[in-house]
């Protein structure tokens, strides 16, 4: 298929940059060979109209939603890029960005100063609260992107980058980093997830440290950031996290 075809078909939410392959995800190298292509085919552009004064590739111009696409696009500075999905439902807060070959599902709750990075995955019922970074990953393109599955809440700050998996109906407290580079700390089960491993379901992450063992960096009592897990959601901490249906 062309790159046409196919950033045509990402918006239509018919095909995705990355699939569910049993307990992860699988990054569709077709797909995302497509967005590179059409991104070394585009020529560079003045927008006219309402983008007036912006300049990209002229075969990328950002995406134009109407009241029958279900997408509220509340005013102030927001942008869905071509190539990207966004459903019936979805809620974006200004300004806030989706980049190219992002799926954003029903029920998303896209807040103030977020970004949903290039061909990100999220699930239904998801809220990114405001200043959320969720990166992008286009190359290399066998690397799964960042996936963020149904009815997580990722708070106010949060980083998750560099292809991490974060599993259904997980929490992410405000100011949480996530990475490949950073392990994360397990307390309810008392272990150490291995690097860039996935969020468990239900699980309750928020900003730790832990002491750097070597050296001069022990001597002054230097710490390092990393994530903990300090509980998995019950029924509390569901209550606490229910979204009122009234804003939507």
């Amino acid at each position: 298929m062309s790159w046409e075809t196919i950033l045509d078909q990402l918006e239509k939410g018919t095909i995705r940059s990355a699939n569910p392959d049993g307990d992860t995800w699988k990054a569709n190298v077709e797909v995302k060979k497509a967005i590179l292509e059409a991104f070394k085919g585009g020529k560079n552009v003045d927008y006219s109209g309402i983008y007036e004064g912006f300049v990209d590739k002229h075969n990328i111009p950002p995406r134009m939603f109407n009241s029958e696409d279900g997408v509220r696009l509340v005013p102030g500075g927001s942008s869905v890029r071509r190539g990207a999905f966004v459903a019936k439902s979805v809620i974006i807060m200004p300004p806030a960005y989706i980049n190219i070959g992002a799926y954003v599902d029903e029920g998303v709750m896209v807040d103030s100063h977020a970004l949903v990075g290039s061909c990100a995955q999220i699930g239904k019922n998801v809220h990114l609260s405001a200043g959320v970074q969720i990166g992008g990953v286009l190359e290399p393109v066998g690397l799964s992107p960042v996936v963020i599955e149904d009815d997580c809440f990722i708070g106010a700050g949060a980083v998750i980058v560099e292809g991490i998996l974060v599993k259904k109906g997980a929490v992410i407290a405000p100011g949480v980093t996530l990475s490949k580079s950073v392990p994360v700390y397990d307390c309810v089960n008392e272990k150490m997830l291995g690097k860039g491993a996935p969020i468990p379901e239900r699980a309750v992450v928020i900003p730790g440290s832990r002491p750097i063992n070597n050296g001069w960096a022990k001597e002054q009592g230097l710490m390092a950031q990393c994530p903990i897990i300090i509980k998995y959601r019950d029924a509390n901490s569901d209550a606490s996290l229910e979204l009122e249906s009234a804003l939507r």
